[in-house]
């Protein structure tokens, strides 16, 4: 304690002048950056850029139209931004007028089918990212948009980028339409495609454009997807993906085709990719260079106003979330088989400076509603502050090897030094009193971390009330199929945390992420998790289905049955029915769930866990 607080006293003596000049400049540089970007008519006419968004218009770093808007707008081009419009209302996109460079086209944060449909397929009524929470949200949003904007300015350059346009670029798996789709390139009919965090992307798009440049002829560009007309046109350096007709009618086809892809997701190593359709080859540049710590720090160092847009009368609920929370990395050598950040976000992992952190929380502490509590500071996995090790940063991560599954690999940097610091920082600023983490933490990445301070301070410091996990499963085999660590190692870790709770006079819990019916997980595995969860007392609350959207391995091994890498066959749960038993015996001890589990155990050929012993999930009916 007397070290934190030595801490405190010279931060305050020796840093605050420093900061405060920080600032200074920053406003400087940002003077002619607006609080907000414009959203009517009134404000702006015909500006280089119009960027439509699904979501309300949050001035939050992390909505990304209002990332890239502001950068954009930093660098020279002005933006006006159409949010969340009626698409059946078609004046909503007609607000600016015909952009003089063109449209920047995104579903959003999230992918809108996602957004609008739960895993059962059932309309959400809520939408948390739009205004009052109202689910306007049209499916396939950026084709949606795109159609429209189409229909009303014929030949205007449109590029697409976000998450749904980035995990669609070439031929998926959609969960929806229970098919195989084509590009959303070609769905869109847009000119060019963003994928990946899209910073470095879009500014080399608008100098293009701003320089004369054909639309048509933007296909250089690291991190974005163009379509070929013909022969001459592609790469004489390229991998040939396998070709779309052959995908949607071959399993094995697509399996390898998702392989290519997911091995050709590192910026230092990857190939340039191409997809023969009839009439076209949609050709994947190799992924733009991440942003250095430099660049990042210029990015969330811009002016934000963290707040709606004023024009809105109600809230926007997932402001809530993220409005006293930090950024600090992005990237995630973590692998999971289940998480699409390999080909959105990449394995290689860069973090902000203590800086450009510190200076954010400062601004936090002017905001109104502020109450001496950072929510969150982190990322993608909040202590992972580095690249998974030196090797990985030249060439990137190994093609044919997890990080950390089946056990971590030998060259791994397992250290939390750096992130304990700029926590030990935060903690010591001036109208601070508590510093939470609620962005996911790898616990086997910091199991193997053989100095224990981290653990120890996240203990007595960062946590409110209980800290989420994902140990996910118990089944060593399903557990290796999603690339997590074996149970085990989760297990050592709830003990450890437990007993330093008790050693610190804590009463915080741990909570389990638990997920149902992944490929690979039947009855027989349901039932070991049960049974673990009835020896253990948990009696978890809310239980994830697993959700196949684009760009995931398990998506692949639910699609094909197989899992790509080794062409073994997995077994998947398709069946509704099936998946409502695995889910129910999860929570076996809701009793809405009675029947579901004796289904399920009968089904099973367990029905010596139906009854009245110690050992028994449920009783008879």
């Amino acid at each position: 304690m007397r070290y934190i607080i030595a801490i405190k006293k010279g931060f305050v003596k020796h840093k605050m002048i420093y900061f405060n000049e920080i600032i200074a400049n920053l406003e400087a540089r940002d003077r002619d950056v607006p609080n907000f970007l414009p959203m009517s008519g009134n404000e702006i006419s015909n500006p280089d850029f119009v960027l439509v968004t699904g979501d309300a218009y949050v001035d939050h770093p992390s909505f990304g139209a209002a990332l890239i808007g502001k950068l954009l707008w930093a660098k020279g081009f002005s933006v006006g931004i159409i949010a969340a419009p009626d698409v059946l209302n078609k004046t909503a996109f007609k607000t600016f007028g015909r952009p003089r460079l063109g449209f920047l086209v995104t579903s959003g944060n999230v992918d809108s089918m996602v957004n609008n449909y739960t895993v059962a397929l059932k309309r959400r009524r809520q939408d948390v990212y739009a205004h009052g929470g109202q689910a306007i949200r049209p499916n396939r949003a950026v084709i949606v948009y795109c159609g429209v904007i189409r229909e009303v300015y014929g030949d205007v350059p449109v590029i697409i980028g976000g998450l749904e346009a980035s995990l669609r670029r070439l031929g998926h798996y959609d969960y929806w339409d229970n098919k195989v789709r084509q590009s959303v390139l070609l769905d869109s009919g847009a000119d060019l495609l963003v994928y990946g965090m899209g910073e470095r992307q879009i500014l080399a798009v608008a100098e293009a454009l701003a320089a004369g440049v054909s639309v048509s002829n933007i296909n250089y560009i690291e991190g974005t997807v163009w379509k070929a007309g013909c022969e001459t046109d592609l790469p004489k350096e390229r991998v040939e993906l396998p070709d779309f007709k052959e995908i949607c009618v071959d399993k094995s086809a697509y399996a390898k085709s998702f392989v290519v892809q997911y091995n050709n997701t590192a910026w230092q190593n990857a190939a340039v990719l191409t997809e023969r359709y009839r009439n076209c080859t949609i050709v994947q540049n190799p992924p733009s260079v991440p942003l250095t710590r430099t660049e990042l720090d210029y990015v969330y160092g811009l002016r934000f106003a963290r707040e709606p847009h004023p024009s809105y009368e109600g809230n926007v609920p997932s402001v809530q979330e993220v409005k006293f929370s930090i950024t600090s990395s992005r990237g995630c050598f973590g692998a999971c088989a289940f998480c699409a950040l390999n080909f959105h976000q990449g394995r290689h992992v860069e973090s902000r400076s203590h800086e450009s952190v510190s200076l954010e929380a400062l601004q936090l502490t002017k905001l109104l509603g502020f109450k001496a509590h950072i929510h969150d500071v982190g990322g993608p996995t909040a202590n992972f502050r580095n690249s998974a090790c030196q090797k990985s940063v030249i060439s990137g991560c190994c093609i044919d090897k997890r990080c950390l599954t089946p056990k971590p690999c030998p060259n791994l940097d397992v250290d939390h030094s750096d992130y304990l610091e700029l926590l030990r920082k935060l903690r010591a600023l001036p109208g601070i009193k508590k510093v939470f983490i609620r962005s996911g933490i790898r616990f086997d990445y910091l199991m193997h971390d053989t100095d224990g301070a981290f653990m120890r301070e996240l203990v007595e410091h960062h946590i409110s009330g209980q800290l989420k996990v994902a140990p996910e499963h118990v089944s060593e085999a399903v557990l290796n199929l999603m690339g997590k660590p074996p149970f085990h190692v989760y297990k050592t870790f709830a003990a450890r945390y437990k007993k330093l709770n008790e050693k610190l006079g804590k009463k915080q819990f741990l909570v389990p992420y638990l997920m149902s019916s992944h490929p690979g997980s039947g009855l027989r595995e349901s039932i070991e998790l049960a049974e673990y969860l009835r020896d253990a007392n948990i009696h978890p609350e809310q239980v994830q289905d697993f959700y196949p959207t684009p760009g995931t391995v398990s998506t692949c091994m639910y699609y094909t049955g197989l899992n790509p890498f080794t062409g073994e066959k997995v077994y998947v749960a398709r069946t509704p029915r099936e998946k409502a038993m695995q889910r129910a015996l999860i929570q076996y001890k809701n009793p809405k769930n009675k029947g579901l589990v004796i289904e399920a155990l009968k089904k099973a050929g367990r029905e010596d866990l139906i009854g009245y012993g110690q050992k028994c999930l449920v009783r008879p009916l």
